[in-house]
């Protein structure tokens, strides 16, 4: 004969020991919609790699390879195409993205880039171009210098824009990724000083006119550099908040497989 069960449970003793509070966490996207394969998003990035990888190819052929890849512009394109078709072959073979802080970085420094060439670069006097003063080319060549100053500065951060915000989850980026972004272009900014300082004078001393201390005085050229890092602070802390405030768009309109149905009885 087996003991009558107890109606009410007696409370259980508390556990000594350190209480720990713990805190909420969110599921990884991976765990409510697997990956699946994206070959329209894939074919997008791959197109968007290989521009970027033509236009460089060109300037390089226009200006010569010590030149043009000194530029934050040529640099920040380069880790674009490697970015984007690396997100390529992850789309097509339904792989998790890249890390968001990588991809965050290439969009940063591309349209960062840019901006500072349709800001301060764009109505130069003269003309402003990476290549240096050289001869205009004609034919085919000439046609394909027409094209890559454009493509640079304005279609594949276009480009890279639209991949962010249509094709691409929210990404998992802090705060702190804004100061950490920050390290490479200031790394950048006072390697190019440094070289341009111990080049004789010249046109090609600096790579941008504003740099130049013979023209606009140190205090100008170390103004200009602080704010430039300053505004890119704060074009990184500005992604942060869209790429936390935006919608998925991979999820819009997914069904979930969970169907409502009405009580039985």
């Amino acid at each position: 004969m087996t003991a009558p069960i107890p109606r009410d449970i007696p409370d259980l003793p508390v556990i000594p020991g350190r209480r720990t509070n713990l805190t909420p966490s969110s599921p990884p996207a991976g765990a409510v919609a697997p990956p699946v394969r994206r070959p329209l998003t894939a074919v997008y990035r791959l197109l968007v790699a290989l521009a970027a990888l033509a236009a460089v190819t060109v300037e390089i052929l226009l200006g010569g390879p010590a030149r043009v890849l000194s530029h934050f512009t040529i640099q920040s394109t380069l880790l674009l195409a490697a970015v984007t078709l690396a997100s390529a072959g992850r789309a097509w073979t339904a792989r998790r993205p890249l890390p968001g802080a990588l991809t965050g970085a290439a969009l940063l420094y591309v349209v960062a880039a840019a901006l500072l060439h349709h800001v301060l670069l764009a109505d130069a006097a003269p003309a402003y171009t990476m290549t240096g003063p050289a001869a205009d080319p004609t034919g085919t060549a000439g046609t394909l210098a027409a094209l890559a100053p454009p493509a640079l500065h304005t279609l594949l951060p276009v480009a890279a824009v639209l991949d962010r915000l249509l094709l691409s989850p929210p990404a998992r980026i802090r705060l702190v990724h804004a100061a950490a972004w920050l390290l490479y272009p200031t790394a950048h900014l006072v390697l190019v000083l440094a070289i341009g300082g111990l080049l004789p004078a010249g046109p090609a001393r600096y790579l941008y006119p504003f740099q130049d201390p013979g023209r606009h005085g140190h205090p100008y050229v170390l103004g200009v550099s602080l704010l430039l890092l300053l505004a890119l602070y704060c074009l990184a802390l500005a992604l942060i908040a869209l790429d936390r405030t935006r919608p998925d768009p991979l999820r819009l309109g997914a069904k979930t497989g969970f169907r409502l149905r009405p009580p039985v009885g």
